[in-house]
C-alpha cells in the first residue's frame, strides 16, 4: 500500500516531465528551442520534437506568406509633380535564426516596423529617380518600377531574415493640398470649354434665324408681287368687263351701279341716311324717274 503511494506520485511527474518535453511543430510555422535566450536548435519540419523541460523554451514562427500594407508615401517624380502612393509587400520569414538575431523577442511587430523602414526609402529612391514621371508611374510601364522596387526592399531585407516576395503600389494620388488646385483647374477648363461650346452654337443659331428671317422676307416679297399682278390682272379684267357693260346698255349699267352703292351705304347696324330729297343718289328710287325710265321705253 505503501508503495502505491509513493509509485502512483512519481509517474504522475514523469508523464508531466515528458509531456512539457514534447511538443508539435505544424507544418504552416518554423520553431526555435532556446536555453536562456540562445539558439539551442531550429525545428523547421513538421512533426514531434523534444526540449528539456524548465531549462528550454519553444519560440514558434509563421512560416507562410505574410502581407504589410506601407504607410502612403509622397515621392517627387523627375517631373516635379508630387505624388503619394500606397503600397503593400509580401514576405516570409526565409532564415528564423537570423531573423530571431535581428529582432530579438519583438517578434513580428518588430520585424514589420524594420520592413517599413526599407520600403518607404526605396519606393521614394526607385519612383524619384531620373527618367522616372509620374506619366511612368501611372502607365503600364509602373510593372518595371515594381520589380525594381521589389529587387532592392529584397537585397535590404536579407539581413533581418526576411524574403520580400513581392511589392505592389495600390493606389497613386495627387497630394491632398493639391486635389483642390487640380479640380479648380479641371473645372475652370470644362467651363471654358461649356463657354465656347456656347458661344459656338449661338453663333449657329444666329446664322439659322438669319437664313430664316431672309427666307420670310423673300418668300413674302414674291407671294406680294405675284399677288399685286394677280389683282392687277383682276381689276384689269373687272374694268374690262364693267367697259363692255358700259358700252352695251349704259343706262343698265348706271341702275346696276346706283344699286351697288345702296347695297353698300346700308350695311350694319344703321340703315338710316339723311340726304337731300333732290339729290341724285335717290335717281333710281323716285317714282318720277321711274316714270320717265317707262315713258323713254
Amino acid at each position: 500500500m505503501r508503495n502505491t503511494t509513493i509509485i502512483i506520485p512519481v509517474i504522475v511527474v514523469l508523464l508531466g516531465v515528458l509531456l512539457s518535453s514534447v511538443f508539435i511543430v505544424d507544418e504552416r510555422e518554423k520553431a526555435l528551442v532556446l536555453q536562456f535566450g540562445q539558439i539551442k536548435s531550429v525545428k523547421e519540419q513538421p512533426g514531434l520534437a523534444f526540449k528539456i523541460p524548465l531549462i528550454q523554451e519553444v519560440v514558434r514562427y509563421d512560416d507562410r506568406i505574410q502581407a504589410l500594407d506601407t504607410v502612403p508615401t509622397e515621392v517627387t517624380p523627375s517631373d516635379d509633380r508630387r505624388l503619394v502612393v500606397d503600397a503593400f509587400a509580401r514576405y516570409r520569414i526565409s532564415d528564423v535564426v537570423q531573423f530571431r538575431q535581428a529582432v530579438g523577442a519583438n517578434g513580428m511587430r518588430a520585424a514589420e516596423e524594420r520592413l517599413q523602414g526599407i520600403l518607404n526609402p526605396v519606393i521614394r529612391a526607385v519612383l524619384g529617380a531620373n527618367g522616372v514621371t509620374s506619366n511612368t508611374i501611372l502607365s503600364a510601364d509602373r510593372a518595371a518600377l515594381m520589380e525594381r522596387i521589389t529587387a532592392q526592399a529584397r537585397q535590404r531585407a536579407l539581413p533581418l531574415g526576411l524574403d520580400v516576395v513581392d511589392v505592389r503600389l495600390k493606389r497613386t494620388n495627387l497630394p491632398e493640398q493639391n486635389l483642390d488646385a487640380t479640380f479648380a483647374r479641371m473645372r475652370a477648363e470644362r467651363e471654358r470649354e461649356a463657354a465656347d461650346e456656347i458661344a459656338r452654337g449661338e453663333e449657329a443659331a444666329q446664322r439659322v434665324r438669319a437664313q430664316a428671317d431672309r427666307t420670310v422676307v423673300e418668300l413674302t416679297s414674291d407671294a406680294t408681287r405675284q399677288a399685286d399682278i394677280i389683282r392687277g390682272e383682276a381689276d384689269a379684267e373687272r374694268n374690262a368687263i364693267f367697259a363692255t357693260a358700259f358700252g352695251a346698255d349704259p343706262e343698265f349699267f348706271e341702275f346696276y351701279r346706283s344699286l351697288t352703292a345702296y347695297e353698300r351705304s346700308l350695311k350694319g347696324s344703321n340703315s338710316t341716311l339723311v340726304l337731300s330729297p333732290d339729290s341724285e343718289f335717290f335717281n333710281y328710287l323716285r317714282s318720277d324717274q321711274g316714270a320717265r325710265s317707262a315713258e323713254g321705253e
